[in-house]
């Protein structure tokens, strides 16, 4: 991938270019075992009229003088007519030309390239023009970034920018560990003294005053105490003050009679020198004045580092030294930063304790691990842009599917019900019928009307909701199991079955063919009502959300569903928040059956609720299964044979029916959150699992019966042909030809296309 970035650069003495620079080489590290298809370019922002002035690094290939409105014009159609795939912005409103620096803006609506825009500053009282330039940066992005969960909070509650435009990607830290032997502690003061360090370019709002203030109190209980502030005065300012604020710290120290525990290194340090300084201080100190800091380089690098942190409690303080990360003490507060200190000190557990924690969350920050995140943000945006200009039906090849027949549906189906098994595509009669089977062959018929109003699939409706009732017992419960004698074989169902039962009633209010169906659906439908709240099982639940967002649409005005939505939603949301984790974003420590059920349960859910928050966590774990699933070209479901635990590995086999279906539905019900046709491409691979796309290279959809064999084994096919996967099917193909239907309710310019 060839990216440009627009940044200051290195050597000049700039966080934003040192955090570019560690950008820039934590993509590259992720492609260094893959053929290189070369790494880009940088637009440097000189502070300098001459462009002279900085020995940039050979692969910055344009200047941009920051006060030259010209310079920005010119570097978009440098931009533009290169080869590059994508566009970084570092933006801090001080490196650009203009108020503000709004001089960035007609550059920005120049450039012809996905952009990709990361904010260091978002503040909470910006002025004017401050937020105008957000906005409109925003606006030009396919992504804007922050390292921050305040900065996405102000991002949407002040700027109103939508939460589908922000993307969190922390700040990353050097990729380097302890040095064994530190060359540092050899050396004065390391040496001799006990390190207190604070690293950064210098000026007055770092609030170092207070830190030296502080130390009399520490020198008292702590004789061999040394403050070290690394690092040069920040060059703006520099030409404006001179070093006024370090003499001024010097002449503090001075008069409190601490300037011998006071050391200045005036120098502009490597990131392995900084490793250096970092472990051989005993604690690190930011003592800034205010909150309003919504991303601090420094602090990450310490906790990058394993550092004892003591801070003050700015926004990003808060974030990243929650959970035993670091201390905090109130701003200007100089005793109770002594106290701490001082606590410290005397305490090496305690001590330890921050170092190890800080350590232990700092290995996911390491620089590469972030390069990965702003790689996969990027080709997600760059593959969705690749399906943008086309119509569904460019997508979707509908020459490939098999003419929908539900002749095996009709062979399994009797004046009873579906039944559950067939020997290859013959009923098995002695295996009887189950209620999951008779819901989903509902929802299928139902499916099948609503597309072409099939008398043939109007016929099957009673049979399947006569069954229900059947199955329905006095105190609204289901039985699942039935015998081919009529006998029940259960006295309670399954969660499962349960659920989607409910989905199939409230799917049938939703759209039913007549009044008689909707009102016997619906009395069905209430009678269940009372065993929502008994739900345990997140799969019953999950199909339990399916049904009421459905039933919803419906009657949108029913308070106390619109409850049960948001009671049966919460442990589903509880149950990912308490397993999720860096490398897991899944609601259990396994995945087994029916997986994808999850993910479309909250999407259904968000879309009846609007609640944002229901909808990411829809969308991280879509993005979870999709990674595992879909791989070369075709999908791979979670294999049923011994489930896929957390940090063991996915089992291939055996793949079922039903894991396809719900992926089918799952990437439907996402586009349509969306309206992105990446996810159409992603459910028409899924759907093609059933004609030989998968990884037996067999298709399951028997053209002879009309039917779907059971399942994908290691070695062969299941050559059953039961109503589970003959159904799972049929509802996914019938969604697919859905999705067709959406070319002209999201894209009326492709009105003029024939119908599938």
């Amino acid at each position: 991938m060839k990216i440009a970035s627009i940044s200051t650069y290195l050597p000049r003495e700039c966080g934003i270019a040192t955090f570019n620079n560690n950008v820039e080489r934590a993509i590259q590290a992720n492609f260094q075992n893959q053929i290189p298809s070369g790494r880009g370019f940088g637009i440097a922002v000189n502070d300098s009229e001459d462009l002279q002035t900085y020995a940039y690094p050979s692969h910055v290939k344009f200047v941009i003088r920051q006060n030259q409105q010209k310079d920005y014009i010119q570097a978009a159609n440098f931009i533009n007519t290169s080869d590059v795939h994508a566009v970084i912005l570092e933006h801090e409103f001080g490196i650009y030309g203009g108020e503000s620096g709004v001089y960035i803006l007609p550059m920005l609506h120049r450039l012809e390239k996905p952009l990709f825009s990361i904010l260091h500053t978002v503040l909470k009282e910006p002025s004017h023009i401050q937020k105008l330039i957000i906005q409109e940066i925003a606006q030009r992005s396919a992504k804007v970034i922050v390292m921050s969960h305040r900065g996405m909070e102000f991002l949407t509650d002040i700027y109103n920018i939508t939460p589908e435009k922000i993307q969190y990607i922390e700040h990353g830290v050097p990729d380097l560990e302890r040095p064994i032997v530190n060359p540092l502690k050899k050396v004065l003061p390391f040496r001799k003294y006990r390190i207190l360090l604070t690293f950064g370019l210098l000026s007055r709002n770092k609030g170092l005053e207070t830190v030296i203030k502080a130390l009399p109190k520490l020198v008292e209980h702590h004789p061999d105490v040394m403050y070290v502030v690394l690092g040069k005065t920040h060059p703006g300012v520099l030409r404006t003050s001179g070093e006024e604020y370090r003499d001024h710290l010097k002449r503090l120290a001075i008069r409190l009679k601490v300037e011998k525990h006071l050391t200045f290194i005036n120098k502009f340090v490597s990131e392995a020198e900084l490793m250096n300084y970092l472990t051989a201080a005993e604690i690190y100190v930011t003592p800034y004045l205010n909150e309003a800091q919504i991303t601090s380089g420094t602090l990450s690098y310490a906790v990058g580092a394993g550092s004892a942190i003591v801070s003050t409690p700015y926004w990003h303080a808060l974030e990243l030294l929650a959970d035993q990360r670091g201390a905090l003490f109130p701003f200007k507060d100089v005793d109770m930063l002594s106290r701490i200190v001082n606590e410290l000190l005397e305490q090496p557990d305690k001590l330890e304790l921050l170092r190890r924690n800080a350590y232990d969350y700092g290995l996911h920050l390491r620089w590469p691990k972030i390069g990965a995140d702003y790689i996969r943000m990027m080709n997600t945006v760059i593959e969705q842009e690749a399906f943008a200009e086309k119509t569904l039906h460019q997508i979707i090849d509908p020459e490939i599917m098999p003419e929908f027949s539900l002749n095996h549906v009709s062979r399994l189906t009797d004046d009873t019900g579906i039944v559950q098994h067939a020997k290859y595509g013959i009923p098995n009669l002695k295996e009887g019928y189950c209620l999951d089977d008779n819901a989903r062959a509902l929802i299928m018929a139902l499916m099948a009307y609503q597309r072409n109003k099939s008398q043939e699939a109007l016929d099957l409706l009673p049979i399947y909701l006569s069954f229900i009732h059947y199955m329905q017992g006095d105190d609204g419960n289901f039985r699942n199991f039935l015998s081919f004698k009529r006998e029940y074989l259960d006295e309670v169902g399954s969660e499962d079955s349960f659920g989607r039962t409910v989905w199939a009633l409230g799917y049938l209010v939703s759209c039913a063919p007549n009044n008689s169906y909707r009102e016997f659906a619906g009395e069905l439908f209430h009678r269940s009502v009372p065993h929502f709240s008994q739900l345990h099982h997140l799969r019953g639940v999950a199909n339990t959300i399916i049904g009421i967002s459905y039933y919803l649409k419906a009657h949108p005005e029913d308070e106390v569903l619109v409850r049960e939505l948001i009671d049966l939603t919460t442990p589903l949301m509880q149950a990912y928040q308490k397993h999720r984790g860096k490398d897991w974003h899944w609601f259990e420590e396994k995945l087994t059956y029916d997986n994808a059920i999850l993910p479309l349960a909250l999407l259904h859910a968000y879309e009846i609720t609007g609640d944002e928050n229901v909808k990411k966590v829809a969308m991280e774990s879509l993005a979870f299964l999709d990674k595992l699933s879909l791989k070369n070209g075709f999908l791979s479901p979670v294999g049923n044979h011994g489930w896929f635990n957390r940090g063991g590995s996915v089992p291939v086999f055996d793949q079922q029916a039903i894991e396809t279906m719900a992926m089918v539905l799952m990437y439907l019900q996402a586009y349509q959150s969306t309206h992105l046709p990446i996810y159409i491409e992603k459910m028409f691979v899924s759907y093609q699992w059933f004609l030989g796309e998968n990884i037996l290279r067999v298709p399951l959809y028997d053209h002879e019966t009309k039917g779907c064999c059971d399942g994908l084994q290691e070695t062969a096919l299941n050559r059953n042909q039961g109503a589970e996967s003959t159904l799972a099917y049929l509802i996914s193909h019938l969604a697919v030809l859905k999705a067709l239907e959406f070319e002209y309710e999201y894209n009326p310019a492709s009105q003029d296309l024939e119908p599938a």
